[in-house]
């Protein structure tokens, strides 16, 4: 049986869903709470799947990127007239909504993509052993609701 660890991050984003029929095809926010699922079978050197600082090194980039980002489908009428007058703070998703499912795959992608990086860095300050394995994203869109994506 494999240890697991979980490490949380809050922000808060927005999305529009322009294939539904009802108020979320409107901008709307979240806070958003997400959980990284990590395992291994064996403990490293200091008796831990990892240390929580790799995931905060790793990922900080690709989360101060999400925090207080609108995420839209690039076919939603409103997605250029967003792009112009938002820049950079919003993401876009091609041809697809930004449901919790979406976005949960691709917190997902993004995340095994940093720790792979960081992994193959020399010198880091906090190793990260190779038996971890990434298993989940898991994503709440509201307290009582959320989507995950992962092995």
């Amino acid at each position: 049986m494999p240890y697991r660890i979980c490490k949380a991050i809050e922000i808060e984003s927005g999305h529009m869903l322009s294939k539904h029929h009802e108020n979320c095809k409107y901008p709307h926010g979240h806070s958003r709470r997400i959980e990284l699922i990590l395992e291994s079978d064996a403990l490293d050197a200091n008796d831990m799947v990892c240390d929580f600082s790799v995931l905060e090194i790793a990922l900080k980039e690709f989360f101060d990127s999400l925090d207080h980002a609108m995420c839209i489908n690039t076919a939603d009428p409103m997605y250029k007239a967003f792009k112009k007058t938002c820049g950079d703070r919003v993401i876009a998703f091609k041809d697809t909504d930004p449901t919790t499912e979406v976005i949960a795959k691709m917190i997902f992608d993004k995340v095994q993509e940093s720790l792979d990086d960081y992994a193959d860095k020399k010198d880091q300050p906090y190793p990260l052993a190779r038996g971890v394995r990434f298993v989940r994203a898991r994503v709440w869109e509201t307290s009582t609701a959320w989507a995950e994506y992962g092995l």
